[in-house]
């Protein structure tokens, strides 16, 4: 299952957690071939990273061939703003352990401040984790 990977991040997974959970080695494969997936499971089965390693893993392979451009690329949406700073938080650990520094991760909802509103529109997230009434 974790050849889907840079074997930088298979490697990571493999030494911080193990083995893939179950709703992990269903939404991998179908997130990397480009295929809509909903991830519905309970709390610590692993969805955050069920959605996002494979993205996170393009991207840091788009950083080191120099095709990373600052621009918006994955976009999530949280049903409620604390839970959005807790998917922020929950991404730190994967970034730092494949190295991926170069990934940012911003967060827009109705609290917002204007000057920071505006500085994502001057330079975009890789990642934004907004609530539904912001990204309307």
């Amino acid at each position: 299952m974790l050849n889907l990977f840079r074997k930088e991040t298979a490697e990571w997974f493999a030494g911080a957690l193990g083995e893939p959970t179950p709703v992990q080695r269903e939404a991998w494969p179908m997130i990397a071939a480009g295929k809509h997936v909903l991830v519905s499971a309970p709390t610590g089965t692993g969805k955050t990273l069920s959605a996002f390693l494979v993205f996170l893993d393009q991207m840091k392979r788009q950083a080191e061939e120099g095709l990373l451009k600052q621009e918006l690329q994955l976009i999530y949406v949280s049903p409620l703003k604390s839970l959005a700073a807790d998917i922020r938080e929950n991404l730190k650990r994967p970034l730092e352990g494949i190295g991926a520094n170069e990934i940012t991760v911003g967060i827009r909802t109705g609290d917002t401040p204007q000057r920071d509103r505006q500085r994502m529109v001057r330079t975009p997230p890789h990642i934004l984790i907004t609530t539904p009434e912001s990204l309307y």
